[in-house]
C-alpha cells in the first residue's frame, strides 16, 4: 500500500512537472506573438503597390518643368516663310543682332528651364557646320562662315542656368541623298551623332515624323537612331509621336484631351501616321508604356518669326496653360527669334505678363491651413497617408491614400473659414511616382457638384467661371480608380486675368504637324 501510494505521488508529481512545462510552453509561444505584435504596431505602414507602368527619374523631372521653350529659327526667318524648299541660298542667313544669351534670359526670366532649338529645320540648312553638308552656316555671311548658332545657344544656356534640347528635322529636302534609304539614313545619324558629341549633356531631343505628300516614300530607321542617341546620352529624353520618352499630344493647338493619360501602347504607333492623333491625345489607361504627352504651340500665329504677326493675347496663353498644364501635359512654347537675331521686344513683354499671371494665380494656395478629413486613411490614423499630406508642399511622393478596405465612397475634404473663401480654379495632383490610377472624380463645393472629370496625372485644373465660388467646404470624390487613388495635392486658387472667348477651341480642327 505504501509502494502503490508512493506511485501515486511520483505520478502527480510528473503530472504538475508536465503542466508547469507546458505553461511555460504556452507563455513563452503567447510573448513571441504578442512582442512582434507591438514591435510591428510602431513601425511604419509601407507604400500601396505601385500601379505599372511608371515614370522615369528623367520623365517627372520633365514633368515638373511644366512650361518649356522652342526657338524656331533658321532660313525661313529671312524668306518670311513658314515652309523652305530646300533650295535657298545660305547667303540669305545673316542676322546683324543675333544674341542666344537674350534669347536664353527671356527663357529665364519666363521661369522657363529648358530651351529647344531647330538645329535643322524642313529645308536642310543647319545651324552649325556640319562636317557632312555644305549647307549651313559655314556657306552663309554671317561672321564669315566661322559662326555656329548651336554652340552659341549652348553656351548661353549655360549661363542662364537652362537646359538644351535640339530639334533635327528627319525630312531635309535640300540634301539629295533623300530617297535613297540606306544612305539618308547613314547621314541622318551622323549628323545626330554631331549634335549629340559635340555640345555637351542634351537634355531632349525632338524629333517628328513629317514630311511632303509627294517626296520619295522612305522609311527612316527611327530605332536605330533613338538607340544610338540613348547610347550616347543615357538621360536624354526623346520626343516622338512614340517616344520612347515624350508624345506629341496630336495637335499644334496646346489642347490636350479632357482624359488624358500618360500611358499608351508604343506598338500601335506609326510615327508620322495621321490617323493617330485621337489615340495621342487621350492615352490609353491600358497603356503598357509611360509616355506623357507634349503640347507644342507657338506664341504667334507661325513658327517662324514674321513680321506682320504679333504674339497671343495673354487671355489666349492662360487658356493654353489651363488645355496643356492643366490636363496632364507639359507646354511647349516656341518663341521665334527675329531677322535680326533677337526676341522680339512684344513677344518677351507678353511673356513678362504670362509668367506674372501663373505666378499670381498659383502662388498662395486659398487651401493652405485649412482643415482637411477623409473617408479613410491607410495605416488609420497616425500614418503617413493622411489627408494632411494633400495641402503640404510636396506634390510627388507625399500624398493621401485610403485604406484597401475601404468599400465605400473614396473622399478627402477641405473645410475652409467660417467666413468662407472666393475661388475659381481647383487643382487636383496625383502621386504619379507610383503610377496613373484615377479614372473619374466629382468636385462638391458646399455640397453641391460643381464638376465631373476623369483623368488626373500630374496636374488638373479646372476653372469654374470668371466670378467663381464663394464656399466653407470643398469635397473631392474619387468615383472611380485603377486600384486605390493617391492625391498628393489639392489647391484653390483664384484667377482674374482669363476671360475666355465664347467660341471655344474644342471643335477647332486637329491637324498634322505643319511648320
Amino acid at each position: 500500500m505504501y509502494k502503490n501510494g508512493h506511485n501515486f505521488q511520483k505520478k502527480t508529481n510528473e503530472m504538475a512537472n508536465v503542466s508547469i512545462s507546458l505553461f511555460f510552453l504556452f507563455l513563452l509561444h503567447l510573448i513571441s506573438y504578442i512582442i512582434p505584435t507591438i514591435s510591428l504596431q510602431n513601425l511604419e505602414i509601407p507604400p500601396p503597390l505601385p500601379i505599372l507602368p511608371l515614370p522615369s527619374y528623367s520623365q517627372l523631372k520633365w514633368q515638373q518643368r511644366e512650361i518649356i521653350m522652342f526657338f524656331h529659327f533658321g532660313v525661313n526667318t529671312f524668306t518670311d516663310s513658314e515652309y523652305g524648299t530646300g533650295q535657298e541660298s545660305p547667303t540669305i542667313f545673316n542676322p546683324t543682332r543675333l544674341n542666344p544669351n537674350q534669347w536664353l534670359r527671356v527663357a529665364a526670366e519666363a521661369g522657363v528651364s529648358l530651351a529647344i532649338l531647330t538645329a535643322k529645320h524642313h529645308d536642310g540648312f543647319c545651324l552649325w557646320s556640319s562636317k557632312y553638308t555644305d549647307h549651313s552656316v559655314a556657306k552663309s555671311p554671317w561672321k564669315g562662315g566661322h559662326g555656329d548658332v548651336v554652340q552659341e545657344f549652348v553656351s548661353a544656356a549655360k549661363v542662364q542656368g537652362v537646359d538644351v534640347g535640339f530639334y533635327l528635322s528627319p525630312w531635309d529636302q535640300h540634301d539629295k541623298r533623300y530617297g535613297e534609304e540606306k544612305v539618308y539614313n547613314e547621314y541622318y545619324m551622323a549628323q545626330l551623332q554631331e549634335l549629340l558629341t559635340r555640345y555637351g549633356d542634351i537634355t531632349e531631343l525632338w524629333v517628328d515624323g513629317h514630311k511632303g505628300s509627294d517626296v520619295p516614300n522612305m522609311s527612316y530607321y527611327f530605332k536605330d537612331w533613338f538607340a544610338m542617341a540613348k547610347g550616347i546620352q543615357s538621360s536624354i529624353n526623346i520626343f516622338s509621336d512614340a517616344g520612347p520618352d515624350v508624345r506629341w499630344v496630336g495637335n499644334e493647338d496646346g489642347l490636350a484631351g479632357n482624359t488624358c493619360w500618360s500611358t499608351i501602347n508604343r506598338t500601335s504607333i506609326t510615327i508620322g501616321s495621321s490617323s493617330i492623333a485621337e489615340y495621342l491625345n487621350t492615352g490609353d489607361p491600358k497603356g503598357t508604356d509611360w509616355l506623357p504627352p507634349e503640347c507644342d504651340v507657338s506664341i504667334r500665329p507661325g513658327w517662324f518669326w514674321h513680321e506682320s504677326e504679333e504674339p497671343k493675347k495673354l487671355s489666349e496663353l492662360l487658356q493654353i496653360y489651363y488645355t496643356s498644364v492643366g490636363r496632364n501635359c507639359v507646354l511647349l512654347l516656341n518663341v521665334p527669334p527675329n531677322s535680326s537675331g533677337l526676341i522680339s521686344e512684344t513677344d518677351s513683354k507678353r511673356l513678362t505678363e504670362f509668367k506674372n499671371a501663373i505666378n499670381k494665380i498659383f502662388s498662395h494656395n486659398l487651401a493652405k491651413n485649412s482643415s482637411v478629413k477623409a473617408s479613410s486613411q491607410r495605416g488609420g490614423k497616425g500614418s503617413k497617408f493622411g489627408p494632411e499630406n494633400v495641402l503640404d508642399p510636396d506634390h510627388l511622393w507625399t500624398y493621401w491614400a485610403p485604406s484597401e478596405d475601404d468599400r465605400n465612397e473614396k473622399w478627402v475634404e477641405i473645410s475652409l473659414d467660417d467666413q468662407g473663401v472666393r475661388f475659381n480654379v481647383v487643382m487636383i495632383q496625383e502621386a504619379i511616382g507610383l503610377g496613373q490610377r484615377i479614372q473619374k472624380y466629382e468636385i462638391y463645393v458646399d455640397g453641391n457638384r460643381v464638376v465631373g472629370g476623369t483623368t488626373v496625372g500630374y496636374k488638373r485644373l479646372h476653372w469654374l467661371g470668371v466670378e467663381g465660388v464663394h464656399a466653407k467646404r470643398v469635397k473631392i470624390k474619387v468615383v472611380k480608380s485603377r486600384d486605390v487613388p493617391l492625391i498628393s495635392s489639392v489647391g484653390l486658387f483664384f484667377d482674374p486675368y482669363w476671360h475666355p472667348k465664347s467660341k471655344s477651341r474644342k471643335n477647332r480642327k486637329r491637324r498634322r504637324k505643319q511648320y
